[in-house]
């Protein structure tokens, strides 16, 4: 049930991030120093993708790689900047996800550990029980074996011994 919910959660947060991306790619052509940044950011980017196609397809990288246009520079630039905020935003919605699955599975396994400490010592207090009633069985064990069964019940009105029973006449 919550896995559903976590990912539509990170697909609205990666959709509300959008707009502010687009915001971010549109004030970036505004400002002169930024403009400059970011056109140097897509030189790079562009430089470093291209020689990687030609090493890909095996094609020289001794050519010299001919740089962007200035508009095309800044919205390549702004691309990049806006797909790595929305990038920067689910990864962030993931390390948080990732860390309050780890706090959740902390709480089962510490859940777990103290069921099985009470189950060690419910298996301790029994054992101790099952000792004490042994302990009882032989006493009183020894205690038939010294008195026999009647000392063993301890009979009030029970068996009469023969002789000290009182001689009736039948006369």
């Amino acid at each position: 049930m919550i896995l559903p919910v976590v990912k539509l959660g990170t697909l609205a947060l990666k959709t509300i991030a959008k707009p502010f991306a687009n915001r971010l790619k549109n004030s970036a052509g505004i400002h002169p120093r930024f403009r400059q940044f970011i056109m140097n950011i897509a030189q790079a980017n562009h430089r470093i993708s291209t020689n990687i196609q030609r090493r890909l397809y095996g094609h020289s990288t001794k050519v010299e790689i001919r740089p962007l246009n200035e508009e095309k520079a800044v919205q390549a630039a702004a691309d990049l900047i806006g797909e790595l905020f929305v990038f920067s935003v689910a990864g962030v919605a993931l390390i948080f996800e990732v860390q309050r699955s780890a706090r959740s599975e902390a709480r089962k396994e510490e859940m777990r550990r103290q069921e099985i400490e009470e189950m060690k010592q419910r298996d301790e207090d029994i054992a101790k029980e099952v000792e004490l009633l042994k302990h009882r069985l032989n006493e009183i064990e020894r205690l038939a074996r010294g008195k026999g069964l009647t000392g063993l019940f301890n009979f009030k009105h029970g068996h009469v011994p023969e002789e000290s029973k009182p001689v009736s006449s039948a006369y």
